[in-house]
């Protein structure tokens, strides 16, 4: 009987088999899309297998309704992938598979997508200097930098449909639909390579040799020169006719680096892949790369996912973010599915960071991976200076000391740029009566509204709900209503008040929610002379400011004391990455960070050793409390409406003897405990190695596929959480 082996995007973790008519059997192949009958309703599935029996009588398959590619939409390594995705972490095949696909493929639309709208400059183009408009400025020189550029990539640089209708108009620019799909037949260009420092050279040299696969952590202080080994290592893969995969943290930092590509490559396709794409421009750089059309694609966490004809190469850029880790439907991380892909395809991994997580550099120190030590800045022999500003007993304005003001003003006057870093957004984190201490609560979780003054509005950061503030207080009717705490709205209007003639730039995701207003923001600070910036951790991702040669930290001690014990690692990388902004344009820069605590430990080690001490050393305390690296771990999380709900769902998951290896704790309140009107309770499973874990996560599902319970909550398993909320 010609029988395949289907999944379908259900929340089951099973496959489906359907029959198959004989001429269509002939043509069918795993990775391949068929449309099917399920549950009353036309589904699109992906074929897994071909098979000649079923465990289901013949009487009881459906045919499939049609066969909808003529060759396969994921190539096998892609598909090993997903399956290896789907049980590791624990989330349904047919699911996973979906997800890796662009939406269009997704409703059964055709992949041919085969051709890009580029945009250059025309001959009077070349020939013009300046003109009078600001944006049409940019464009111009944007285009002179950096050479054709697709159309669709425009937008994510922040250039507008009029600014680029303007320079068509005036014969500037033309636009033109480009198919070469050979671009290995044509001569590398590769313009204007640094000389590397010796540190540098090592870890280049170290990478060319790599023969097959092997993984490289470059452990590079900030500001070492990261950016040009990956450009360097990359210059022969290309010539050897391969592709490239580049995935970066954050859609912010996408831009900056394929400008910088695209000057070193002028003649190389390069494409974007990242949430800002629309469904038919996705679909166009998965064609591109499947084709082998594209010879480098830079994107986001799930461009892991996207098939490549030859693929040579794969880096993760600040490989310790969060932003790598997805945190709902299928919980996986880019970086660990990036080493599998790696280890599949037999070819280099490049992991590049100044902060390791202290999972990565575990591997490393036990020679899982190589270590690359880049300790050298590349633009200045001497670290950034850093002091404490103690701020016991000392008064401060917006949470700026008034000691740290004189700063401020020395480096503005200098024509430098100062930045100013505070990981909270909104004017203030909620609002206070002084008469009887109600507070804007959020009505539907258990934590308070953010007053936000620009916008006149309460809002919840966690379900979104938004309020007007009250004129009197809810509970005793005072008027004396004033904000708790400091955000970053609060802090650009005290600055915009004592630097009244400093531009200034605030970049959070309040200022940033339009398109082209983060890029907008960064050609902003790219501009000489003095300049206030002012953000939260959108500014730490690797920004290249030249003349920053200040970083205030605000606020250093809400990450000292918390419950997760990741929490002081991700303290020590925020601070390690905010700083190094500072003194990239060959003069140490100054970090100021403002404590009630100076005498702390991690504090003290972090300014006097550098982060690269301080991870060695939380590494130690690491395996002496016996946590990841030094075991593994996964929550169940639940919620419902109803708690009692969640706690006996979570009870019934807890046997009476646990399997050895395995321990539990729970079920515990989530951190946050109630969000948008649902109680959060979660499970902690902690295992001494990755086998037993997996092995009693197994024997969970089984069960938890079968149990009522479950139906009356929304559950899931995420295995290596990073956020224990």
């Amino acid at each position: 009987m010609n029988i395949v082996e289907v999944a379908i995007k259900v929340p089951l973790n099973r496959t489906f088999d359907y029959l198959v008519p004989d001429t269509v059997m002939e043509q069918i192949a795993p990775g391949m899309r068929v449309e099917v009958n399920f549950a009353n309703q036309k589904k699109i599935g992906i074929v897994l297998a071909q098979k000649d029996h079923s465990e289901f009588a013949i009487e009881k398959l459906k045919p499939i309704n049609s066969l909808l590619d003529t060759t396969p939409v994921f190539q096998t390594q892609i598909l090993n992938l997903l399956k290896f995705a789907s049980q590791y972490y624990c989330f349904p095949l047919g699911e996973t598979l979906q997800l890796a696909l662009p939406s269009l493929l997704r409703k059964g639309q055709s992949p041919d997508k085969t051709s890009v709208t580029y945009l250059d400059l025309t001959q009077i183009g070349q020939n013009t200097d300046s003109l009078r408009g600001a944006k049409q400025q940019a464009l111009l020189t944007h285009l002179k930098e950096s050479g054709k550029t697709p159309l669709t990539e425009m937008k994510t640089l922040g250039f507008a449909s009029p600014t680029i209708k303007s320079l068509l108009t005036a014969n500037i620019a033309h636009q033109f639909i480009e198919y070469d799909n050979q671009w290995q037949q044509h001569a590398l260009e590769i313009h204007n390579p640094l000389t590397l420092n010796a540190e540098q050279a090592v870890a280049c040299a170290a990478i060319k040799q790599a023969k097959g696969y092997q993984t490289f952590l470059i452990e590079g202080v900030t500001g070492s020169g990261k950016t040009e080994v990956y450009l360097q290592v990359l210059a022969d893969i290309l010539a050897a006719g391969k592709q490239a995969l580049v995935l970066v943290p954050e859609i912010g930092l996408t831009p900056q680096t394929v400008n910088r590509f695209r000057r070193r490559f002028p003649n190389t396709p390069i494409m974007l892949w990242h949430s800002a794409l629309n469904d038919s421009e996705r679909l166009q750089t998965w064609r591109y790369c499947e084709q082998g059309s594209c010879a480098i694609v830079i994107g986001t966490r799930s461009a892991i996912f996207t098939p490549f004809q030859h693929l040579g190469m794969i880096i993760v850029d600040e490989e310790h973010d969060s932003s790598f880790k997805q945190q709902d439907s299928l919980r996986y991380h880019a970086r660990d599915l990036a080493a599998f892909r790696a280890h599949q395809a037999n070819i280099p991994l490049v992991l590049g960071t100044a902060t390791p997580a202290l999972e990565t550099l575990h591997k490393a120190l036990t020679n899982k991976y190589q270590l690359l030590s880049l300790n050298q800045r590349a633009q200045t022999s001497t670290d950034n200076h850093y002091q404490l500003i103690d701020m016991r007993g000392q008064k401060d304005q917006a949470g700026i000391a008034n000691s740290c003001l004189p700063v401020i003003e020395q480096h503005l006057a200098k024509q430098k740029q100062v930045m100013i870093f505070l990981n909270r957004r909104g004017f203030s984190p909620t609002l206070i009566c002084h008469e009887c201490s109600w507070v804007s609560n959020c009505n539907r979780c258990s934590t308070s509204a953010t007053y936000h003054k620009n916008s006149r509005a309460l809002i919840c950061h966690h379900c979104g709900e938004h309020a007007s503030p009250p004129m009197q207080c809810p509970d005793c009717g005072s008027t004396q209503i004033f904000p708790a705490g400091k955000g970053t709205e609060q802090v650009e209007e005290f600055l915009a008040q004592t630097f009244p003639d400093i531009p200034l730039n605030r970049i959070d995701r309040d200022t940033t929610r339009k398109k082209g207003s983060l890029e907008s923001a960064l050609n902003d600070i790219n501009t000489p002379g003095a300049r206030l910036l002012i953000g939260t951790q959108m500014l730490a991702k690797g920004h290249h400011f030249p003349d920053v040669s200040l970083v205030v930290i605000l606020d250093v001690d809400s990450g000292l004391y918390s419950y997760d014990f990741r929490a002081t690692e991700h303290l020590a990388q925020l601070i390690t990455q905010v700083s190094g902004r500072a003194g990239r344009s060959g003069e140490p820069g100054t970090v100021l960070l403002q404590t009630h605590f100076p005498e702390h430990p991690l504090l003290q080690d972090l300014i006097n050793n550098g982060y690269q001490d301080f991870a060695r050393y939380a590494l130690t305390e690491r395996e002496l409390t016996t946590f990841p690296p030094y075991s593994q771990i996964a929550l169940i999380r639940a919620q419902a409406h109803n708690s009692q709900h969640v706690l006996a769902f979570l009870h019934d998951l807890v046997p009476s003897e646990l399997p050895e290896g395995i321990e539990l704790l729970g079920p515990l309140p989530a951190p946050l405990e109630k969000i948008a009107g649902q109680y959060r309770y979660q499970l902690h499973i902690q295992a001494k190695n990755r086998t037993s874990l997996h092995s009693y996560l197994q024997q969970l599902t089984a069960y938890l596929n079968k149990s009522k319970l479950a139906a009356k909550v929304r559950w899931h398993i995420d295995v290596d959480p990073i956020d224990l909320n």
